[in-house]
């Protein structure tokens, strides 16, 4: 008996239990699409954490101030205290003593209400007061207007560039460029719209990239809060690769300025990307995990109900086996006869799976609001398990049929 004919056999025995195979292949199939969406979801997920991290900057390392204690002993949180100052972010700006940094962003922010001069509309966001650097080191540019240059921030010029939410709420659709807004009482001229980064819609400036107000650091510092600590500097390495000699040269660099000879009892913080990104990406990893292994059970469902199918088609074809051994089949052949049975319901199952996978990437990410990354390894992977399954789950039926003696099997009634 050829490959040609085993395949024909194996064929005619599936068609002739269409109901029967179905429900089989339905099993494989619901298995196989929910590894293939899970593992999908678990990197987008990935993909845009990553990709809203990045958007706060390139290479970015953060310092911020330290916590406070009031005399009743009460300790505020990290960033609490007034411990940085523009003195901190000017010694980080020299290259003998910080060569793998490439460009220091000083940052004094509050949350503002901030009024427009067309409609009297008002708005509250963060207003952060820095310099020419901040653009670089934030990897931002502006849509339409012009950022904040050297001669602003020697001027103490009286503009601000809005972000395109900050933009949007304020002047509803009209070109806000050259237009006036209030803080505290100060009129700033608008002179830039800065890009999107599509960090979410969400009102609060603490969560959206996208809804802030830029202006020097000499005009919030005089002008507008009227104080000469930091919240925060923002520090840009020279490269991914030089993040952590950028992060130790800043660190002793702010050790040194204190005066503070154990860096346990420093009064700052340094965060980066890396450590947001490694975290998250642990914390998708498992979820991924544990996702793929429920779905995993749905496969082992699948090989169960291949086994069943196919010791239920051994049992109803007795007699035929009988008969092909009297003829001369060999055990071998009969086994090889129903594992490829076997196969064909898993190899069915797994192409349908990746098919129903291939929707749900389509589909799913606009119901479920999140983005699903379709993973070519995953499907190839998905499919050769199908088929696995149905080998490894089909080997017992199959060597149960091929032991049947032929007289036995003649018997049989």
């Amino acid at each position: 008996m050829t490959w040609l004919d085993t395949l024909k056999t194996g064929l005619a025995a599936v068609r002739s239990h269409r109901l029967r195979s179905g429900l089989t292949v339905l099993g494989i199939m619901i298995g196989i699409a929910a590894v293939i969406l899970t593992v999908g979801l678990g990197q987008g997920a990935e993909g845009q954490v990553t990709s809203q991290i990045d958007a706060l900057g390139t290479n970015l390392l953060t310092v911020s101030p330290g916590s406070t204690t009031s005399s009743s002993g009460v300790r505020g949180g990290f960033g609490s205290a007034s411990t940085l100052t523009q003195g901190d972010a000017t010694a980080l700006e020299s290259r003998s003593v910080a060569p793998d940094i490439k460009a220091v962003a000083p940052v004094e922010g509050e949350s503002e209400e901030v009024t427009d001069s067309v409609n009297s509309d008002n708005w509250t966001t963060t207003v952060d007061g820095t310099t020419v650097a901040w653009e670089q080191v934030k990897d931002r540019s502006v849509s339409e207007g012009r950022f904040l240059d050297h001669q602003d921030i020697t001027d103490h010029a009286d503009v601000a560039v809005l972000g395109v939410d900050t933009a949007s709420e304020l002047f509803s659709g009209a070109d806000p460029v050259g237009q006036t807004v209030t803080v505290n009482g100060v009129p700033l001229t608008v002179i830039g719209v800065l890009k999107s980064v599509g960090s979410g819609s969400s009102s609060s400036s603490s969560s959206d990239q996208d809804d802030e107000v830029v202006v020097p650091i000499s005009t919030a510092t005089d002008q507008l809060f009227g104080t000469p600590t930091l919240n925060s500097i923002l520090i840009q390495a020279s490269s991914r690769s030089r993040l952590s000699a950028a992060y130790q040269e800043a660190d002793d660099e702010l050790l040194a300025l204190h005066h503070i000879t154990t860096p346990t009892d420093a009064d700052f913080t340094i965060t980066s990307q890396q450590s947001l990104v490694s975290t998250a990406t642990s914390v998708d990893q498992t979820l991924t995990i544990l996702l793929g292994g429920v779905a995993g059970i749905s496969l082992l469902v699948g090989g169960i109900g291949v086994m069943n199918i196919m010791l239920v088609s051994v049992t109803e074809r007795i007699r035929e086996i009988g008969l092909r051994k009297a003829l001369g089949a060999t055990p071998g052949l009969i086994r090889q006869q129903f594992l490829f049975e076997a196969s064909v319901l898993g190899l069915a199952g797994g192409a349908c799976g990746a098919l129903l996978a291939v929707i749900g990437t389509v589909a799913l990410p606009g119901i479920i609001g999140y983005p699903i990354s379709l993973s070519a390894t995953a499907s190839i992977g998905a499919l050769a398990i199908a088929v696995a399954i149905g080998i490894v789950f089909g080997v017992y039926p199959a060597s149960r049929a091929a032991r049947l003696a032929p007289i036995d099997a003649l018997r049989s009634e």
